[in-house]
């Protein structure tokens, strides 16, 4: 019937375990259950869903199940209030097994129905909106049904029933009322009123007696012959001064859908193109069919020990005790020194919904004892003196409804604590907590102390170890730890957490094959093991003779051939799985070298002529290794990986050309040469010509890489004779006025412009010849 515990367990602050939810937030804090996003925040005194701003949303839902058994209520004071007058706010109900919560489109779905392509509310149950605006009881934004007149009509000052929906589909149209209309859907004329307390430059209305001020009461009572619920809505208004009154909006609606078996409740509101500010506060939740909870029945319990200077650690489980609400469980134990203490306690209505923090510790002179926040855990810290001695305290139970068991009383005797308890490891030095052993390995540990025990009880990551009585535990499975031993009185003492641990290996990767560039020079297999670190771990080759070589040994290999490579902790002397790979020291050296020339002519320095920045440059690899791969780097920032390819550079300079080869094993070899490209142009006169032949008619030097050309010719006695400043002309034709010149020496100037921009000026004697 009543479980003692010898562990601790931590408390929290989390003090709301079930309904009656009271919650007001006039000292701007809320409960760890009330769970709120969007734009909702906490503010003077209010939980605001909007602000008074366009396209504004926000929501609160309370993260409490309640059973569908008996339904629910709430009473909420509302403030609508500053704005232009919308959207409006919706008290909303969905499925409490939602893995994910998430509010529904916003805008004129008011967070709750689908909106367009935006799905509605997760696993929604219902939805009552309390709509300014309008929109909320139309079909438009792709919304299922609404009041009639057309999609777009709106429909403002309504208060409107949605039905479950999931996604894209439901959230139908239930049932309508306008309180600012008369009609079939309407009040009488003397009875309207507006959901908002005012407009554009108004303020919050707190008090009941003042025009704008409106709360909401709403209950959803079981169907005692069928699936769903009887809805009832009411809302206080004031419209004038000093007389509230109450309007009945629905009373016992059919709401008729099959509930999931439990709900959570939440609020939601929005603002579009218009405004206003959205708040509530004041919220209680309870359970609507209250008249039908009993209240939980609790016992007395006698006989139990508790021991000396530790602290004890008991449960009262939902088992123990009769709980006859339908899904209920225990939400709530409470402490007390008298039965007096609790009579007075069962006066306020709230405080059935929480654990109060008073009554969760008690101090007597025998000991502290303190409850935990939620279910039917408790400790006891026995003070020293009182050994042999009954202490009592009283408890009551509350369920998740808010239901009070009458007080009980708990009766413990304090008896004598054992001596401390450790864990030896058979095989390791006293006084470790943390042993590393090999996965198929056994150990033996030993619970070892200075007592004569009576009982032991061992656990492995805080889960008893079944048949675990004895002193003695063999074990081969990595974990941590503990035992408990007890002396002859019943009382426990329990050692310290020893960590055994089967340490990971870490992924033994290599290159294979692995390949020695370079002949005669010894392959260390290191450099090709990834991570290798021989400070944590051994490494051990074994050769295709059967030697084997570990860690710095493996670093001097000279025979080709198929090695294995394994691995262990340096602790330990459990080894890997081998790994084979295969080793391959090459006979014939790598050697990169290369040659260039312009293409065709052979022509490779200034000797032959020069290099032209246009010149189109072949490279002709002259390496040896059985290369497989070349990659040029010609030193401008161009690249190939071509054999011989060929380049064209375009200007002037001294370009580092280097190439790289690689063999077929990946090794590689780089030579480097630097290459002078001196020449931009070429001039050529010849020293004489013969305008009468038919070869050499003509008189004009041979160029390249001349972009601009001035050419004159001159008797010598300095007459100008022929000028010319066309690049393509054909030069001097040897006439002078259309006559033949005679035969002689004359003189020619040139002035040219090369084609990377260099002004050059020349002059010289040639003979005309007949």
């Amino acid at each position: 019937m009543f479980t003692l515990l010898f562990s601790c367990f931590l408390s929290q602050t989390k003090a709301q375990i079930g309904f009656p939810y009271c919650e007001s937030f006039q000292d701007n804090s809320a409960q760890s259950t009330t769970v709120f996003g969007g734009d909702a925040s906490l503010t003077s005194g209010v939980l605001r869903l909007t602000n008074n701003q366009i396209d504004q949303n926000g929501f609160v839902y309370i993260d409490i199940p309640f059973s569908s058994v008996f339904g629910i209520k709430t009473s909420f004071e509302y403030f609508s209030y500053g704005g232009s007058g919308a959207d409006g706010l919706t008290v909303f109900l969905f499925d409490a097994n939602t893995p994910n919560f998430a509010p529904g489109g916003f805008g004129g779905s008011l967070g709750y129905a689908q909106r367009n392509q935006d799905a509605g509310l997760t696993r929604a149950y219902l939805g009552v909106g309390f709509d300014s605006f309008g929109n909320y009881g139309n079909s438009s934004e792709n919304k299922n049904g609404g009041f009639p007149g057309g999609s777009g009509l709106l429909h403002p000052n309504s208060v409107v029933i949605r039905g479950p929906g999931s996604g894209s589909s439901g959230y139908a149209f239930i049932n309508g009322k306008k309180t600012n209309s008369v009609g079939p859907f309407g009040f009488g004329a003397g009875e309207l009123f507006e959901l908002s307390s005012g407009g554009i430059g108004t303020t919050r209305v707190t008090d009941p007696n003042v025009p704008g001020y409106r709360k909401v009461i709403m209950s959803l009572d079981p169907n005692p012959n069928g699936p769903g619920f009887f809805l009832t809505v009411q809302m206080e208004v004031t419209t004038s001064p000093d007389t509230p009154r109450m309007m009945t909006i629905f009373e016992n609606v059919p709401y008729l859908f099959d509930a999931p078996k439990d709900l959570k409740i939440g609020f939601s509101a929005s603002t579009g193109g218009m405004t206003n500010f959205h708040e509530i506060r004041n919220i209680v939740v309870q359970v609507a069919n209250d008249e039908n909870l009993l209240n939980p029945i609790g016992e007395n319990i006698a006989d139990k020990a508790s021991c000396e200077g530790q602290e004890n650690t008991y449960e009262i489980k939902s088992s123990d005790v009769n709980l006859p609400n339908e899904n209920s469980t225990i939400g709530c134990l409470q402490l007390f020194a008298s039965l007096e203490d609790i009579i007075s306690e069962e006066e306020d209505f709230c405080s059935q919904g929480k654990c109060k923090q008073e009554n969760r510790e008690l101090v007597l002179p025998q000991g502290t004892f303190r409850a935990s926040d939620e279910g039917g855990k408790f400790t006891f810290f026995p003070n020293f003196g009182f050994r042999d001695e009954e202490v009592i305290v009283y408890y009551t139970i509350t369920d998740s409804y808010g239901k009070t068991s009458a007080g009980n009383s708990i009766k413990l005797l304090i008896q004598e604590s054992p001596e401390p308890v450790r864990i030896q490891v058979k095989g390791f030095p006293e006084g470790v907590s943390e042993v590393r052993f090999c996965e198929s390995e056994v150990l033996e540990l030993l619970a070892v102390g200075n007592e004569a025990y009576v009982k032991y009880e061992w656990f492995k990551d805080d889960e008893l170890i079944s048949g675990s009585d004895a002193a003695l535990l063999a074990i081969d499975v990595a974990g941590n730890y503990q035992v408990i031993a007890y002396n002859s009185k019943g009382c426990p003492t329990d050692s310290g957490i020893m960590k055994l641990i089967n340490p990971p290996l870490p992924p033994l990767s290599l290159m294979d094959p692995m390949v020695g560039c370079v002949p005669g020079i010894p392959l260390d297999i290191r450099s090709g093991i990834e991570g290798y670190n021989d400070e944590l771990f051994d490494y051990e080759l074994e050769t295709q003779e059967g030697e084997k070589l570990i860690n710095e040994e493996m670093g001097q290999i000279l025979l080709s051939g198929t090695y294995s490579l394994r691995i262990k902790n340096k602790d330990l002397s459990c080894w890997s799985a081998p790994i084979d790979f295969e080793v391959i020291l090459l006979k014939e050296k790598l050697v990169t070298t290369f040659d260039y020339e312009i293409e065709g002519l052979g022509i490779k320095d200034d000797a032959g002529g020069g290099i032209f920045m246009d010149d189109p440059i072949r490279f002709n690899s002259q390496s040896i290794g059985d290369p497989v791969q070349w990659l040029w780097d010609f030193g401008d920032g161009n690249a190939s990986t071509e054999p011989s390819p060929v380049h064209v550079y375009g200007k002037k300079g001294v370009f580092q050309v280097s190439l790289t080869i690689t063999n077929a094993f990946g090794c590689e070899d780089v030579f480097e040469l630097d290459l002078p490209i001196t020449k931009s142009y070429r001039i050529m006169f010849p020293t004489g010509f013969t305008p009468a032949s038919m070869e050499n008619q003509f008189f004009r030097p041979k160029t390249k890489g001349i972009v601009k050309m001035e050419l004159l010719v001159f008797n010598l006695w300095g007459e100008l004779i022929f000028k010319s400043e066309d690049l393509n002309s054909l030069g001097w034709d040897g006439r002078k006025n259309g006559e033949l010149a005679p035969v002689g020496n004359y003189v020619y100037r040139v002035n040219l412009e090369s084609i990377d921009g260099e002004k050059i000026t020349e002059s010289g004697k040639f003979t005309l010849i007949r």
